[in-house]
């Protein structure tokens, strides 16, 4: 695994190829994008962009939603998929904030993963990008993307945060985290385009890659020359005495 400083510089390569990388959900308060979090859950973020405005046109803040019917939740969210599930703990996560928190978004860890459909990557969401406290979000492209590059070398979200956050200062953290999620949807895909990445000199992934030797080109079927087939000779009829 690469040493703070090589993972610093990978950070660094990565973010300048993507000065854009930000949460692609849209939202207005922690709430909401503590909402969204929640919904996009196996689901996109442009999916979740289209179902939020009239999910929060209906119920803008927990209070609302705390008390929001199940079926009206339901219907609206419907496209993400896993709906009853997700309405669930929607309403679930909204009466928590409402009895422990007056309605309002913690701003630590801890207390945001005790709200129901809450985990840590939904926890780091909210923190770094409406909360301006320092999370690293670790998902899927985080995960394949870090093992990659050598930067993290594990399969478990907690350890692979663990181990960028200790080679990163929290202030990049969620920009970090940005920035690995959009390169790996961009670009270090689950089939990656090497060959566009700016951190590939880098990339322990790319090194073993290209000591592979090339594959085998197919061998042109050997064309048989066909022979023609001669004419059996008819038995010699037989002579009469």
């Amino acid at each position: 695994m690469k040493s703070a400083a090589e993972t610093r510089s990978v950070i660094e390569a990565l973010s300048h190829q993507h000065p854009e990388a930000d949460t692609e959900l849209h939202y207005r308060n922690a709430f909401e994008l503590l909402a969204a979090t929640i919904l996009s859950a196996q689901a996109t973020d442009v999916g979740v962009n289209k179902v939020t405005p009239a999910l929060f046109a209906k119920f803008p803040d927990a209070r609302a939603l705390a008390g929001a019917p199940a079926v009206e939740v339901e219907s609206l969210i419907h496209s993400t998929g896993f709906f009853r599930q997700k309405a669930k703990a929607l309403t679930g996560m909204s009466r928590a904030l409402v009895e422990r928190h007056g309605g309002e978004v913690p701003r630590t860890l801890e207390a945001l993963v005790k709200l129901p459909g809450v985990g840590r990557k939904t926890a780091n969401v909210v923190l770094g990008h409406a909360l301006g406290v320092p999370g690293f979000p670790v998902d899927r492209h985080v995960l394949r993307v870090s093992n990659r590059l050598g930067i993290a070398d594990s399969d478990d979200p907690d350890r692979v945060e663990q181990q960028l956050t200790g080679a990163l200062p929290p202030g990049l953290w969620t920009r970090a985290s940005d920035t690995l999620i959009l390169h790996g949807r961009r670009i270090c895909k689950p089939e990656p385009l090497c060959s566009q990445c700016a951190a590939a000199e880098a990339c322990a992934f790319h090194a073993n890659a290209s000591l592979l030797p090339a594959p085998a080109k197919p061998r042109a079927a050997s064309r048989r020359k066909a022979v023609k087939a001669r004419p059996r000779s008819k038995p010699a009829a037989s002579r009469r005495r």
